[in-house]
């Protein structure tokens, strides 16, 4: 593969030099996956899988003892009481506004304790009484705790935000578009212990996009009342073709889903369509398809590094999802990078990304998804906003071998505009 690059021989030297680094990180990654797909197995074993809940509903989805089964074996892995896992749910944002929308009504109030969420909850959280639906619009207030300098939460500042209002506490686990790191499931213990030790009466709710089956724990099994993420990250494996979940407490799970379907109907009814084989097939692929993903990050954090580049995390350091942070600062080799990934992507490698406005979004962005899910952030993509200091924000990966080829491809195209430095190429 390396014949096709421009300069293909040194990059050649480089990737061996890397693969020697990083070995000791794979087989760490390795062994974590040998003890999560063992849990998922015996999961599996223990609630007797059979041929008969590989098959899927329609209509009402009523009496669906796949979907029932699935949900009950996804809330023992993620240490949940109950589960809510459905197709008709959008994406990561609409399983986290239908636990948002069931737990709080008009005058209560949302703190996220984590500073800014995701550009696509603003929206979700809205400006006033503006008749979109918002939180805002419903009367529902919302406060955000700007992370420390050091990245810490910043608990002076969360008791002052704390009113007679107060209902949720909310905590994003990815680092989204900030640059800070992301936290692990053992930072998130500690925030739910402190938490409850200021604001014992508050629903803990966490963003666990990105997140799943990259440690051996979820935000659930640390004390989360609710967390949510979607399907097509890391809990689909790379099969499920749309949908997300809600997990935790049974009362809140309830609530999120009488929102997402009616009152009335809760988790009753959901027709699962031609979904469910693949639902089940994925789960049980999660842990080997998210290891290959962090085994690509790592490849690439080393790489990038050893080019110069500031990179979050670090090769070497802990994992808590399947982001990887590189600082570009140029936006040329923002637009170089998300081009070479999409023309090392199996589907639409012929596209050339362009930065673009997207709704839920501030700035425009660029994105690099050659996937067979549309929009599938288990599959290999880049995107970044063009906003200084230029980052490019890469994930998934269903094989390490495929990350290693795609990040070979956007150094090709990094090299072509001229901006790197002179005494980093060949």
């Amino acid at each position: 593969m390396y014949e096709a690059l421009t300069h293909g021989l040194w990059l050649e030297r480089k990737v061996h030099v890397v693969e020697e680094k990083i070995a000791p990180v794979i087989r760490d990654i390795q062994r974590r996956v040998d003890r999560l797909q063992w849990r998922v197995l015996d999961a599996f074993r223990r609630h007797g899988v059979s041929d008969f809940h590989l098959h899927s509903s329609t209509g009402y989805g009523y009496g669906d003892s796949g979907r029932e089964v699935f949900e009950r074996v996804f809330a023992d892995l993620f240490g949940a009481e109950s589960a809510l896992v459905r197709p008709n749910i959008i994406s990561g944002t609409h399983a986290i506004a239908a636990c948002l929308y069931g737990v709080l009504r008009p005058g209560d109030e949302l703190v996220y304790l984590t500073g800014r969420p995701y550009d696509t909850l603003h929206k979700v959280i809205g400006k006033g009484r503006d008749g979109s639906g918002s939180l805002a619009d419903l009367g529902i207030g919302y406060r955000e705790i700007p992370l420390l300098p050091d990245g810490e939460v910043d608990w002076e500042a969360f008791r002052a935000a704390l009113t007679p209002r107060t209902k949720m506490v909310g905590i994003q686990r990815s680092r989204g578009y900030a640059d800070r790191p992301s936290f692990s499931v053992s930072k998130i213990r500690e925030m739910i212990e402190k938490v409850r030790e200021i604001r014992p009466d508050s629903v803990i709710f966490v963003d666990n996009c990105y997140g799943e089956f990259v440690e051996e724990e979820e935000p659930t099994h640390a004390g989360a009342d609710l967390i949510a993420g979607s399907l097509i990250k890391n809990p689909g494996g790379g099969l499920a073709k749309s949908g997300g979940y809600i997990a935790g407490k049974a009362k809140w799970v309830e609530r999120a889903a009488g929102r997402l379907a009616a009152p009335g109907i809760g988790i009753e009814g959901g027709a699962t369509y031609g979904y469910l084989r693949d639902y089940w097939q994925g789960l049980f692929l999660a842990p080997h398809v998210v290891g290959e993903a962090q085994k690509g990050m790592v490849f690439a954090a080393a790489l990038l590094e050893e080019l110069g580049f500031d990179t979050s995390p670090s090769w070497n350091d802990p994992r808590t999802d399947i982001i990887q942070q590189v600082v570009l600062k140029s936006p040329d080799l923002l637009v170089a990078f998300c081009r070479g990934i999409q023309s090392g992507s199996p589907v639409d490698a012929h596209i050339v990304p362009e930065p673009a406005p997207m709704p839920g979004y501030e700035d425009p962005v660029i994105m690099a998804a050659g996937t067979f899910v549309q929009g599938a952030s288990i599959e290999l993509s880049a995107d970044g906003p063009l906003r200084p200091p230029y980052i490019v924000y890469m994930q998934g990966g269903l094989t390490f071998s495929h990350v290693k080829a795609a990040v070979l491809l956007a150094l090709d195209h990094m090299f072509s505009t001229g901006g790197m430095p002179v005494g980093k190429q060949a």
